[in-house]
């Protein structure tokens, strides 16, 4: 395993990110694995020279960072870790513990760090843009969280260029900490953030991370579905015949190569020109393998422009344009 700076910070992170939406409780969603059988693909991780984690306080609604973060910590030492975890979604009924206000924030870090044991993460995330909270109060308490070190560099996820644009101006003008690192969607089935994400991150000097390199696993798996995506309303976005054909051609690559669809989708995120660290999830060690197997095949231009080809421009995939399936824009 490689390890890379991230973006402008100060951080050396693996070339992958282990996502571990898949931790936690089962109750929270059926397909999430609770801690005994999240324990050792934590552990393959560390053997594999992972050391950045993402997690979410939303994920099994608190259990995920519990799980996640005692374990690794049991494992090695606080140093050796990135911890990255995000804020934004409904914790309870409650209509004030979700959003990114001043209060939720403040409560919502001390909270992850709790479960987590840390003092402090890596990395603060907001999972998406709050339209009704002030985007001075969100930046002003980012702001703060970080004055007070409980958290090193932040970053955002899920939004608009425009939003996140907007975000960064307001921290500037205030002399406030910006945001140092966008998390999005990139995959073979969704390159809508080339269009603008990618290249004002580009130009800003900030750290990509992409989840979903296999498109909630639609490039990777036979007509059978997984226990997750059996239930993952994600699966609504893809399949269209723009996506039948290229799911197709990653199948012929792979085939070529003697290699599975999920190495040639994720090796075509690794080897992006725009520069990112792709957020990998594993059910089983097994995925963890194959992961890191792709980031060591590199595809060539040939092959990559076949695989781009059919792509189309379409719907955004966004928490304020919840289309359910992104459909081509200009069908060709």
């Amino acid at each position: 395993m490689e390890y890379i700076q991230l973006g402008q910070t100060d951080l050396k992170v693996s070339q992958l990110c282990l996502g571990t939406m898949s931790m936690g409780s089962s109750a929270w969603k059926s397909w999430v694995l609770d801690e005994p059988d999240s324990v050792p693909i934590l552990r393959r991780a560390l053997d594999l020279g992972i050391n950045f984690f993402d997690m979410a306080d939303w994920y099994s609604t608190g259990r995920n960072e519990e799980v996640v973060g005692r374990n690794l910590l049991k494992m090695t030492g606080r140093e050796r870790l990135v911890f990255a975890t995000k804020v934004f979604y409904p914790m309870s009924d409650d209509p004030s513990d979700r959003g990114l206000s001043r209060e939720h924030i403040a409560i919502s870090i001390d909270r992850s760090l709790k479960r987590i044991g840390t003092d402090y993460v890596d990395l603060y995330v907001i999972h998406a843009f709050d339209a009704d909270t002030p985007v001075e109060e969100t930046m002003e308490a980012l702001h703060d969280t970080v004055r007070a070190g409980k958290a090193c560099y932040l970053g955002a996820s899920t939004m608009y260029t425009w939003q996140f644009a907007k975000m960064n101006h307001v921290a500037a003008v205030n002399g406030w900490t910006p945001f140092m690192n966008m998390q999005c969607q990139y995959n073979l089935l969704y390159r809508e953030e080339e269009r603008e994400m990618l290249p004002y991150c580009r130009d800003q000097g900030i750290a990509v991370t992409t989840f979903s390199p296999l498109a909630r696993g639609f490039l990777a798996r036979s007509a059978a579905a997984t226990a997750r995506t059996a239930h993952d309303f994600y699966q609504e976005y893809y399949g269209d015949d723009i996506d039948r054909e290229i799911a197709r051609r990653v199948r012929e690559v792979a085939a070529r190569r003697g290699v599975s669809a999920a190495h040639v989708a994720m090796s075509w995120v690794a080897g992006s020109p725009n520069h990112n660290v792709p957020i990998v999830g594993a059910a089983k060690t097994a995925h963890l393998d194959v992961a890191v197997e792709a980031l060591g095949l590199r595809l060539d231009a040939a092959e990559r422009a076949f695989l781009e080809a059919p792509y189309r421009p379409r719907d955004e995939i966004n928490d304020q344009n919840p289309v359910r399936r992104p459909r081509a824009l200009h069908p060709g």
